[in-house]
Parts: C-alpha cells; sequence; structure tokens
C-alpha cells in the first residue's frame, strides 16, 4: 500500500512560502550589482625627493579653505578663561564679560593627525572648479597650501546604484614648506582607489616596510 503523499493545506502554504523567499533572495543576489566600496576619493601617495615611496613619520592634518567667512565671538575677563564661540552668549557679556567680534577663514578639517602613513584620501568639492588644502605638520610650524583645479560631473552605472560625483583633474601646485614638489599621476577621480597624486617630500624620508 503506497503512502498517502498529499500535503496539507499547511505544508503547501509554508512551502510556497519558502520557494517565494527563495527566488526574492536571488533576484536580490543577481539584481544588486552596486560596489560595495563606492566612496570617491582622491588618492594621494608619499614620496621621498627623488621619487621613492615612503612612510612620512611625522602628523599631519589637512583641512579645506571654504567660501566665505564665519563670524566669532570672543569673551574675556580678567581672571577667566577665554571662551570663544560661534553663536553670541549674552550671559557672559551680563557676567562682566567683553564680547570681540571677528571674522575668520571657514576651513573644514578633512583629515586629523595622520601619523606614520604612506598614503591618504580626501573628498573633493562638488560645486567648485578649485580645491584648496592647507597640510599643517606637527614638526614644523610652517604649512603647505594645495591647489587642485578640476571638473566633476555626474556618474550613473546602474539605476539602482543611485548617481556618483566624479572628477576630472586639470592642474595642481603647492607650497615648498616639506614639500619639494607635487604631480597629479592619474587625473580620474571615482571610487575604483587608484593613485590620483603623488607628493613628493624635501630629502629622503624611511622606505616603508616590504
Amino acid at each position: 500500500m503506497k503512502p498517502n503523499m498529499q500535503q496539507t493545506p499547511r505544508v503547501r502554504s509554508l512551502t510556497t512560502i519558502a520557494i517565494a523567499t527563495a527566488i526574492t533572495m536571488l533576484s536580490a543576489c543577481y539584481s544588486n550589482n552596486c560596489p560595495l566600496d563606492n566612496n570617491v576619493l582622491c588618492n594621494f601617495s608619499f614620496h621621498d625627493s627623488y621619487g621613492t615611496p615612503v612612510q612620512y613619520n611625522d602628523t599631519i592634518t589637512v583641512t579645506t579653505l571654504m567660501p566665505g567667512h564665519k563670524t566669532i565671538y570672543t569673551y574675556r575677563k580678567m581672571g577667566n578663561k577665554t571662551v570663544v564661540k560661534d553663536v553670541p552668549a549674552p550671559e557672559l557679556v551680563e557676567q562682566g564679560y567683553t564680547e570681540t567680534v571677528s571674522q575668520q577663514r571657514n576651513d573644514t578639517i578633512l583629515l586629523n593627525n595622520l601619523c606614520a602613513a604612506t598614503s591618504m584620501s580626501l573628498p573633493m568639492s562638488y560645486y567648485r572648479n578649485r580645491d584648496t588644502l592647507i597640510v599643517s605638520y606637527r614638526s614644523i610650524s610652517a604649512k603647505d597650501t594645495i591647489w587642485i583645479d578640476h571638473d566633476s560631473y555626474p556618474y550613473v552605472e546602474l539605476p539602482e546604484c543611485g548617481t556618483y560625483r566624479y572628477h576630472t583633474l586639470l592642474g595642481i601646485k603647492s607650497t615648498a614648506a616639506a614639500i619639494d614638489h607635487i604631480e597629479i599621476t592619474n587625473p580620474h577621480v571615482d571610487y575604483e582607489g587608484n593613485t590620483n597624486i603623488k607628493i613628493y617630500f624635501n630629502g629622503a624620508a624611511e622606505t616603508p616596510d616590504e
């Protein structure tokens, strides 16, 4: 006598859900071809003045010069610490502080305290044709300024991945506090991770371990 292989309504329902779930998962796996690492960054590599890749052992901070200025409110009172704020503080004036209003450059930190590195990666502006980078060093008081001219344009690989903002580097120059010279090696800034700019620092620094 053959066993009864007929499925109950509950078993048929569970089987249908399982098949539908599997199809949905497979569809998701094969339809989403967006790259996981899709940050569009300009990649810099570090070299000594002779062109050898190096580990730059100084600590550097990179800020970018934003358009316009910001207002700073400074409050001073004899025997108390100076207080600096981005917005007015009338309560401090009521406490006897003297208020001074000044305009400062509108800088934004892109990279803070990078140490013993062989490279760095920085975002680029979308709507300006020139980026101004200010490089500060811990070991010296002087700073370097890097000017990068570029075009920006939207790029769509797949509709479901959204729009990326790619850049084409057009020109570059820098001051010479710690930088010997600088050059563009790959003008196409995208999410592939290729080196776009080489920075050649003064002298010969320590070569990174193989």
